[in-house]
């Protein structure tokens, strides 16, 4: 699979783009991004074609791309200073180096000439010169061995290398003389060819690509210097009039300049007034089959021989075949490292350590298998290596280095088969790679066969322990996930979710009735108010202690008869919720009257203060009743905390505490219940989200308290009548004061006053409807 351009490739594109359709000559430069360490992006504005992108990688590609990375949130320094640089200019020119993966773009910006240098060639790198040729900012600061490309130094070309389409047969032959290799490689490397493209020219000129070039001939060279220009010759017509004329090669019969067949596109290049040629090319993705389906595996700018027989797909033009070859594929490689990285984060440990296991047991298999194979070929090929052991051992003894064992290899390929298998000799670990079966297979000529043979089993029996051993530890993976799903499935058979609407009593002190009677008490002179202002219906039934310092306490009847029970419950939520629990009492008086004998009206000369009110009439008195009251969690429907008389609470809640006079303070034990909770449900976040502390509290008498039993009571459980408790004078109330006037003051609690907090839910499993008399909850 191709990973980067070649030298013709580079020559191609920039053919494209300096003439022609596809030029990017006058183009003004518009933001420029870095969306990749190695990558950056130029917006360009094309006469005549309107926006588009140019895409350099370093030491890889350029071309123009409708493949857009991502931009960066935060632009780096690099594209930041070649926008102060660069932006708003126009490109005046673009040249390749000499054949070489060098490419030169000018820019001119308001009279100041910059060249924006790509170099394409391993560890690559992008600068900006100006007109001085002096570096102003490389993309990788770099000190090598022969240059330095930092900023403030003259940017230097590395060493050229003598390009193949002006190539001279003495300049041919001159590098065979040299070289210690065979011909194509002679060419691939000293003419900047590459593999694929030496391999096309020697294919071409009918010439032995594995003869060594010394022993090359003149016509050898000739052969070679006429299949370069005809390999090239695509890339010729893009000359501009009078180039590649030059003077005939003394002693040499002078070749003929190469014509294009049709006649192409031609444009003038603005700085020079020259008419230069649009390339005549044949863009093409060359395919295979790749494990079984057929991929595109090399981009080339025109037809090559050795691709006859292959599959191809050509396009309008060169840049469009690289950006779908190389800018499709980086575009691809970076949605599967995002979708890897969003399916890492989702996996869980068990499941993220499980992947990674069977990636390993993968691997492992692999490498059996590899093993077990190069093992049966050395024993395949017994008769063979044995014979290229003795060569290679007997010329070791007769002191031969590596090196010349290695010319002499080259020279007997012809003659001895064995000698043709050999592809590398690395003489540090005695070691020789030779091609057998369409296999590599490295051999150590110091053993034997059957001993290279059982370096490989070997390797088996290592990688057979490793796959028992992962194959062991994902059953212990896998069970360990089954024990959490488990786990998970039982917890989410328990667990609950919070469901609380808001309701207007909610910042008051109330509770519902074991009869369904919402009963609301102010929490301080303030609250007092807004319930006898706000809530107060002159149907209600109103409750006070004959002590000061008690909420105004409404008992919504709804114009419905109240019943005994009822009253008795609102008597003790009265009673307890006074000031009498601060003070440390047990027991206290309380009376009710109908809501109509409550006013603010006092009689001439006097004055009221805020949360008192002046009764006139009949009082109808409970004596005696006890402090107490109870919290609960009510669990369908609504889940939330109730607090008020324990019947009531047991009635409508589970889970009940009664609290009664004691040592702790409000915080501490409505701490103390919030624990017992979490402990009781095993489940802390739903109990945190309907009886954190704070909730807890709103339900709590101001003063110290206790609990009565320490362990919550179920639903139906440890009822006891609350008639038992309460001590009542006669079978009936008293009445007192008759058509008498009476100021009773309903005094503030202290420490009382905070909001209620709430913390919504998803609705519970069972949706429960209690009527209360007056107001509906749901």
């Amino acid at each position: 699979m191709k990973q980067d351009m070649s030298s013709a490739d580079v020559a191609a594109v920039v053919a494209e783009l300096s003439a022609g359709p596809r030029s990017i000559i006058d183009a003004k430069i518009g933001k420029i991004y870095q969306p990749a360490s190695e990558e950056i992006r130029i917006n360009l504005y094309v006469f005549h074609q309107g926006r588009d992108n140019l895409v350099i990688e370093a030491g890889k590609r350029l071309h123009m791309t409708k493949y857009v990375r991502a931009s960066p949130t935060i632009p780096q320094a690099f594209p930041m200073l070649l926008r102060k640089y660069l932006m708003g200019g126009r490109i005046v020119s673009v040249e390749q180096h000499d054949f070489d993966r060098i490419i030169k773009i000018g820019i001119e910006r308001a009279g100041v000439r910059s060249t924006l240098i790509v170099e394409l060639f391993a560890r690559g790198n992008v600068l900006i010169v100006d007109s001085e040729n002096k570096i102003i900012l490389p993309m990788n600061p770099v000190t090598l061995k022969d240059r330095r490309l930092r900023s403030g130094e003259i940017y230097e070309l590395p060493e050229a290398q003598m390009s193949p389409v002006e190539a001279k047969v003495s300049d041919l032959m001159e590098a065979f003389s040299k070289s210690t290799a065979d011909i194509v490689r002679t060419i691939a490397t000293r003419f900047n060819l590459g593999g694929v493209l030496a391999e096309e020219a020697c294919s071409r000129a009918g010439v032995d690509k594995s003869k060594p070039a010394k022993g090359a001939t003149v016509e050898d060279a000739e052969m070679l210097r006429g299949a370069l220009q005809d390999l090239f010759s695509p890339l010729f017509t893009g000359r501009a009039a009078g180039e590649g004329e030059g003077e005939a090669e003394v002693g040499v019969e002078t070749e003929p300049v190469l014509e294009p067949a049709t006649e192409p596109e031609a444009e003038v290049k603005p700085e020079t007034g020259i008419e230069v040629e649009a390339p005549k090319l044949r863009p093409q993705h060359v395919k295979k089959e790749i494990k079984g389906k057929i991929e595109t595996f090399d981009v080339v700018p025109f037809d090559l021989n050795r691709y006859s027989e292959f599959e191809k797909e050509y396009f309008d033009s060169f840049n469009t075949a690289l950006d779908e070859f190389f800018g499709k594929k980086a575009l691809e490689q970076v949605a599967e490292v995002k979708a890897a990285e969003k399916k890492e984060k989702t996996l869980g440990v068990y499941e993220r350590r499980l992947l990674q296991q069977e990636g390993s047991l993968e691997k492992f298999g692999k490498e059996i298998e590899k093993n077990n194979t190069l093992a049966e070929i050395v024993y395949a090929n017994y008769q063979l290596i044995e014979e290229l052991f003795s060569v290679l051992n007997g010329a070791r003894a007769k002191g031969y280095s590596w090196d010349e064992i290695r010319s002499i290899l080259k020279q007997a390929k012809k003659t001895v088969p064995a000698a043709q298998k050999i592809t590398n000799i690395d003489q540090k670990t005695g070691t020789v790679t030779v091609e057998l079966d369409s296999r590599s297979v490295n051999l150590d000529i110091r053993k034997t066969v059957p001993q290279n043979a059982q370096e490989y089993y070997e390797k088996v029996k290592k990688f057979s322990k490793k796959r028992d051993g992962a194959l062991k530890a994902i059953e212990e993976t896998k069970k360990s996930m089954e024990k959490k799903t488990a786990s998970k499935v039982a917890k989410a058979g328990r667990k609950m979710q919070a469901s609380r609407k808001k309701h207007w009593y909610d910042r008051f002190r109330w509770f519902v009735s074991s009869d369904g009677f919402l009963v609301v008490g102010g929490r301080d002179a303030d609250t007092n108010e807004e319930i006898f202002k706000k809530y107060m219906e002159k149907r209600d039934i109103v409750f006070h202690t004959q002590t000061p310092g008690a909420p105004l306490t409404v008992v919504k009847t709804g114009g419905e008869e109240v019943p005994e029970s009822t009253l008795l419950e609102v008597a003790r939520f009265a009673v307890s919720y006074s000031s009498l629990w601060k003070s440390g009492q047990f027991s206290g008086d309380c009376y009710w009257i109908k809501a109509e004998q409550v006013t603010k009206t006092p009689e001439s000369g006097e004055y009221l203060k805020k949360g008192a009110f002046v009764i006139r009439g009949e009082r109808n008195y409970f004596k005696d009743i006890p402090l107490g009251v109870a919290v609960g969690l009510e669990l369908k429907g609504e889940t939330r905390v109730i607090g008020g008389p324990a019947s009531a609470v047991r009635k409508h809640g589970d889970y009940i505490l009664e609290i009664v006079p004691g040592k702790f303070n409000q915080n501490d034990i409505s701490k103390k219940i919030y624990r017992t909770y979490a402990d009781e449900l095993g489940d802390p976040r739903f109990v945190k989200q309907i009886a954190s502390p704070d909730q807890i509290a709103m339900m709590i008498p101001a003063g110290e308290s206790d609990l009565r039993n320490q362990k919550p009571e179920r639903d139906g459980q440890g009822i006891e009548s609350e008639g038992e408790e309460c001590g009542i004078s006669g079978s009936e109330p008293e009445f007192e004061g008759s058509e008498e006037e009476a100021e009773a003051e309903f005094g503030e609690e202290a420490g009382e006053g905070e909001d209620l907090k709430i913390e919504m839910g998803a609705r519970g499993e069972i949706e429960a409807e209690i009527e209360i008399h007056g107001v509906k909850k749901v």
